[in-house]
């Protein structure tokens, strides 16, 4: 399965709908949190499987905030953060993933994009591209899961952007489409 993991967006879908648009093969969308509103418009635009969880702006502070999705590689650990405290540390969230078996935690809260092999886990914070707390003009993650494994990595919103103007410079047809769903008009 191939995922396109987004966090903290907060109202503002316009970047989200810009990368997807350049991304190929997609399975499913993880949203993790703030706000899970962004998570259902986005199923209804894209008509895409979106996987949410909410977060502290969206009044998710119950005993059960997380989720686990199974995987090929394994389950995984699915968290805002803010319950897990992870703007402290990372030591929480990592003890949950653990308790209930998964291969990694994925979180935001943070706006800062994180992808760590721990050995025994993963740790993948997508970051924000709306809000991003780390210089950048936003990230996400893009994760593939099999039976072999994950593998996946941090991507930069400003090489999607770098890469779209290459491609028209470099003389590539340019079609009129709907920026949301890439279909031609």
């Amino acid at each position: 399965m191939k995922y396109f993991i987004i966090s903290d967006t907060h109202g503002n879908l316009d970047k989200v709908y810009e990368v997807y648009k350049t991304l190929e093969g997609i399975d499913a969308i993880i949203h993790l949190g703030d706000y899970e509103k962004d998570a259902v418009e986005i199923r209804e635009t894209l008509k895409v499987d979106v996987i949410s969880v909410r977060g502290n702006m969206d009044g998710g502070f119950g005993e059960h905030e997380h989720k686990i999705l199974e995987t090929e590689c394994g389950k995984l650990y699915l968290a805002h953060g803010h319950l897990e405290n992870v703007k402290m540390k990372y030591q929480n969230i990592y003890y949950y993933a653990l308790e209930n078996q998964c291969v990694a935690a994925l979180f935001g809260h943070t706006h800062k994009a994180v992808f760590e092999n721990l050995g025994d886990m993963y740790l993948i914070n997508p970051g924000s591209l709306t809000l991003p707390a780390d210089g950048s003009k936003g990230t996400y993650v893009i994760l593939e899961t099999s039976k072999d494994g994950l593998n996946g990595q941090i991507c930069k919103y400003e090489d999607v952007i770098t890469k779209s103007n290459t491609n028209l410079q470099d003389g590539a047809e340019s079609k009129e489409s709907d920026p949301k769903t890439n279909k031609a008009n």
